[in-house]
């Protein structure tokens, strides 16, 4: 029978969690997970759930919740005309491969290399966040044929690695190739749910040798699944309202400066230290 005492430290941090990552993706519009695997990591390492799993329990749980995000989120830009489904349906099967591949490579790695991988592509989000001008372009339109089957596997992969929807690295992509940047965020939504359902379909599967909290199936935690849910639906709003009161910029830099220290910190970890 678990602890009592600390079933409840894990509902609390959890909540705080969750609270935090939804008025972040509400005020600056940048995907949940990216917060939520850092978060996951020190709270289950803090809570005594240690092991060479515990980042595959991170990534799988964090993806879980993309799935109802990134349906919700497509809902919502859909009724608005925002989602490009040229786009999305084009570049679906690709990213749907890469999201596989990248659960199969990710339930076969150890905690510290995930650890490493996940700083090291946090730096860059990090830093392109931080140093990304909007006027950026490398074409006038998105790629296709063997360019599209080249950067689409990529994306829902390098997604999976990092435990987070199609924002961090669609919508740089697609503004890059000259979409405009509500299109791209509304379309990189599609890319989430593309990345989410199949990883996490395999993360379902895996076999965890470590102690895992309760009510952890394959490697997805449904306590954390259920509370990030509720927990963002609450302060997404509040997040929206803020960005319309203020402006978000600033605070966009503010955040690129902590994702960049998050991701170094990762990566000290990772080395040992």
């Amino acid at each position: 029978m678990p602890d009592t005492m600390l079933l409840l430290q894990m509902l609390i941090m959890l909540m705080i969690i969750g609270a935090f990552a939804g008025v972040l993706a509400g005020l600056l519009g940048v995907g949940g997970g990216i917060v939520l695997v850092p978060a996951f990591f020190y709270a289950f390492q803090t809570l005594g759930y240690d092991g060479p799993q515990l980042m595959q329990m991170c990534l799988a749980t964090s993806l879980a919740t993309i799935i109802v995000t990134s349906l919700r989120s497509v809902h919502s830009h859909n009724k608005k005309g925002a989602v490009d489904w040229t786009i999305l349906r084009g570049w679906a099967p690709g990213i749907v491969i890469g999201a596989v591949l990248g659960m199969l490579v990710v339930a076969q790695l150890r905690s510290s290399t995930l650890q490493a991988i996940f700083g090291a592509l946090a730096l860059v989000v990090g830093l392109y966040m931080g140093f990304g001008r909007a006027h950026w372009r490398l074409a006038d339109e998105m790629p296709k044929g063997p360019r599209r089957w080249t950067y689409s596997p990529l994306v829902g992969f390098l997604s999976v690695l990092m435990g987070i929807g199609g924002g961090s690295f669609g919508v740089p992509l697609m503004s890059l190739h000259n979409v405009p940047i509500h299109r791209a965020v509304a379309t990189a939504a599609g890319f989430g749910l593309l990345i989410a359902v199949p990883s996490v379909v395999g993360f379902l599967t895996v076999d965890m040798t470590m102690p895992v909290p309760p009510l952890t199936i394959g490697s997805v935690n449904f306590v954390a699944f259920g509370i990030i849910i509720a927990m963002t639906l609450v302060t997404a709003p509040w997040g929206v309202k803020l960005a319309h009161a203020m402006d978000p910029k600033p605070l966009k830099r503010v955040f690129a400066v902590f994702l960049v220290l998050v991701a170094l910190n990762m990566l000290r970890r990772a080395m040992g230290y």
